[in-house]
């Protein structure tokens, strides 16, 4: 990569870094890019360099905000340990972005719905995904006889709205969050144990 390439790499991130910032404050609809623009302390024209259109930024956000689960669900997964370990592991590595990436999944979770049909369907798909991936831990305690037999779809959803409303009310550090995390799994497992 030159340096040229290098240096609109970076500023790409810094506007959707700016785009997602903007966008978890006010909402989509709420945002233009003249606010976005004013974040940065440059002129709105500029931004257009960078993406075309609101549109164009809300789905890269959205994008950037579903990306990295499943990856970070797939380690788990093939990772060592039974199903309560991983599902322990799981609920932690999913609350983590929201200390790394909090705007982009909280406009992940809120905008979503605001993507044109095509983004909807490709953000939708990462998303469909995860909580299939999710599912399938369900069912492997099932099977394994460490949870109980139940809707594991609902349970999924369940589990996940607890967690994804979180980035609505959380405002503390690390170790707080390791805190959540553990008690949200032992609601979780509690619930779902055999």
């Amino acid at each position: 990569m030159t340096g040229k390439e290098a240096k609109y790499q970076q500023r790409y991130g810094e506007m959707l870094d700016a785009a997602a910032l903007v966008f978890s404050e006010k909402g989509y609809h709420g945002a233009s890019t003249k606010d976005i623009a004013d974040q940065l302390g440059i002129r709105q024209g500029s931004l257009y360099y960078y993406f075309s259109s609101k549109q164009e930024a809300l789905a890269e956000v959205c994008k950037r905000g579903v990306d990295g689960f499943n990856v970070r669900f797939s380690v788990i997964i093939e990772g060592d340990g039974g199903p309560q370990e991983k599902l322990r592991r799981a609920i932690a590595a999913h609350l983590s972005p929201m200390l790394t990436h909090r705007p982009y999944v909280k406009v992940f979770l809120k905008d979503r719905k605001d993507l044109e049909a095509d983004n909807r369907r490709k953000v939708g798909s990462s998303s469909r995904a995860y909580e299939e991936a999710w599912q399938s831990l369900v069912e492997a305690g099932a099977a394994a006889g460490v949870f109980r037999e139940c809707d594991p779809r609902r349970a999924v959803l369940g589990l996940l709205g607890m967690m994804n409303g979180t980035f609505d009310w959380f405002d503390g550090g690390e170790a707080e969050l390791g805190e959540i995390g553990v008690l949200y799994a032992d609601l979780f497992l509690n619930g779902l144990g055999a």
